[in-house]
């Protein structure tokens, strides 16, 4: 990797630049994006199932949703169409 033109620091010319998140099409940046969405699910009340990690589940009263994981494909459903909206928006 080298310090991208009009970036160069003319003082540390070897120098490169040390990524702070994944960039899209390196090997970590699919496991960045889902940890990122199972940090921002668990915060929504999400829990993980035990028997599959790419579905998550909400549980609230008479609330239940699911929301399951496959690359960068979501699948959300549930029992309350106002929530499921909101999950959306």
């Amino acid at each position: 990797m080298s310090q991208p033109l009009g970036f160069k620091d003319q003082t540390n010319p070897h120098h490169v630049c040390k990524l702070r998140k994944a960039i899209h099409g390196l090997k970590q940046a699919p496991r960045a994006w889902y940890s990122m969405l199972k940090h921002a699910l668990i915060q929504l009340g999400f829990h993980n199932s035990k028997s599959d990690s790419s579905l998550f589940i909400y549980h609230c009263g008479s609330v239940i949703c699911y929301m399951l994981v496959y690359v960068d494909d979501l699948v959300l459903t549930g029992n309350d169409s106002s929530f499921v909206q909101s999950l959306i928006k």
